[in-house]
Order: C-alpha cells, then sequence, then structure tokens
C-alpha cells in the first residue's frame, strides 16, 4: 500500500515530479510516481486508477491539464492538481483549467509549478503533517 500517487502527464513534468517526490520522503510518505497520459492512454489510466490502494492522488499537467479532473471523476479520494508551466500561458491556461472543475468533481489546485505545496497538502491530507 502506498499513501500518495504521483501521476503526471508527461515525461517532461519530471521537474515538477521530482519536487513533489523529494518533499513526501522529507515527511516519510510512501508514493509511487507514473507518467499516464490521460488524453494518449485513457484505459491505463483508468486501470491505474481503479487498482491503486493510494490514500490521495496527485496530478500534474499542463496545458489543458485534464489529468487531475479525470482522476477525480474516477475515485472518491482526495486529488490534488499541480499545473505546469508552459510556454505560451505560463501555465496559466492549466491552473484555470484544474481550478475549474465542475461540481462533484473536486480538485485542490496548488501553484503553477507548485510540486513542494502539493505534498505539504498531502501530507495534511493524510494526518502526517
Amino acid at each position: 500500500m502506498v499513501d500518495v500517487a504521483v501521476i503526471a502527464g508527461s515525461k517532461s513534468d519530471e521537474a515538477i515530479i521530482r519536487k513533489v517526490c523529494v518533499t513526501l520522503e522529507e515527511y516519510g510518505i510512501s508514493y509511487e510516481e507514473r507518467v499516464i497520459s490521460a488524453h494518449r492512454d485513457p484505459e491505463e489510466l483508468q486501470e491505474y486508477i481503479r487498482t491503486s490502494d493510494a490514500r490521495v492522488f496527485i496530478g500534474i499537467a499542463g496545458m489543458s491539464a485534464a489529468l487531475p479532473g479525470v482522476i477525480a471523476s474516477k475515485t472518491k479520494k482526495p486529488v490534488i492538481g499541480v499545473p505546469v508551466s508552459g510556454k505560451v500561458m505560463g501555465g496559466l491556461d492549466a491552473l484555470l483549467s484544474i481550478a475549474q472543475m465542475p461540481k462533484g468533481v473536486p480538485v485542490a489546485c496548488v501553484a503553477v509549478d507548485g510540486g513542494e505545496n502539493a505534498a505539504h497538502l498531502a501530507a495534511r491530507i493524510l494526518g502526517v503533517a
């Protein structure tokens, strides 16, 4: 069993993945990391969410940033979204995508590239912080 599932939409999100994982390690929180695109691999993502025993999910995504919302639509567990900065809008597009989830699909949203805060929030949710 792991406490946190860290899912990124692309390998290009590696720097943010590292921020999350380093901070989780500082708390001694168990985690696993995956790169699964909500757009390119929807069936793989759904299966991973369905079979995961993680207590909290962290979704890292840029641009349309659909990943955290898709995760939240497939689980009742807490989901934290980390918007990733981009070349065109600096991450504002991802931030707005994550922050504006529809009713019944809640996603906590941290700052653009805010991997550390996602891990700190996960620790608070788990009662570790």
